[in-house]
């Protein structure tokens, strides 16, 4: 898979998360490595788009720290973080694309936040990402609804790559997509992380995905995580972990 290390891009330690008196996680550890595609799996409602928030400041959680490139996120100015948030990208559910803008205008969306590049220079940019992310020339000027669910996601990629990221966040990446297109996209990511030397913190329910990409898996499951390989977790004896990795589907998507 990737070139990883140990050093951790992302650390989290005592991850507390309630919502409307609810109990979401229940003090999280977890290392993310450096060059790793690391997926975050676990059933409806377990939480894991709020871990995701929790790293990249959109929820500030209950208990705990946050550090990503050895910085706590949780606790530094505004200006220092928007130094950090330049060195990662986010593809958000469905793309999250601006209806009223182009694509190519929703790619230039963190260039214009974090840089003073001229238009030219983001055009530029924009039509190299797009290039990058296998989307033809021409999709620059179109608006989000002309655009496929397939290409959508591509296009949130393009702009989640803009600003040349070393750790890209993935949500729900192939939901939604026809099996085609979501391995299509499955290696664009591993293409992608190969080449840019890209940490990945993705959260999916995709069990081809997980074969096709991921390095660790994290499952969150009774408000904790457990972290292995494939292969390590499907001998975990919990019930929910077993029924995924082992029941029909996973047996279907990884084999016997």
């Amino acid at each position: 898979m990737g070139e990883t290390s140990e050093e951790p891009v992302i650390r989290l330690r005592g991850i507390v998360n309630r919502i409307g008196g609810r109990s979401i996680h229940d003090h999280i550890d977890l290392d993310v490595r450096r060059g790793e595609i690391l997926a975050i799996v676990g059933g409806s409602g377990a939480g894991k788009s709020v871990l995701l928030r929790s790293i990249v400041g959109l929820i500030r959680p209950t208990e705990g720290s946050v550090e990503v490139f050895g910085r706590d996120v949780m606790h530094m100015s505004d200006a220092e973080l928007r130094v950090v948030q330049m060195r990662w990208g986010v593809l958000f559910q469905e793309g999250a694309l601006f209806s009223s803008q182009t694509v190519a205008e929703n790619i230039q969306v963190p260039l214009r936040e974090y840089t003073t590049m001229s238009q030219s220079l983001m055009n530029e940019v924009a039509a190299m990402k797009l290039s990058m992310v296998g989307l033809p020339e021409d999709t620059a000027q179109k608006r989000p609804s002309e655009l496929s669910g397939g290409m959508r996601k591509r296009a949130g990629l393009a702009r989640a790559l803009a600003l040349e990221p070393e750790l890209v966040f993935l949500d729900e990446p192939t939901a939604g997509l026809d099996p085609i297109s979501a391995n299509l996209f499955d290696e664009l990511v591993r293409g992608l992380q190969k080449s840019l030397n890209l940490t990945v913190f993705m959260v999916t329910h995709d069990l081809d995905t997980l074969k096709a990409t991921a390095d660790r898996v994290a499952v969150l499951v009774n408000q904790r995580l457990k972290v292995g390989t494939i292969e390590s977790l499907r001998d975990d004896d919990d019930p929910w972990i077993k029924e995924y990795f082992s029941g029909p589907r996973g047996r279907g998507a990884l084999g016997a």
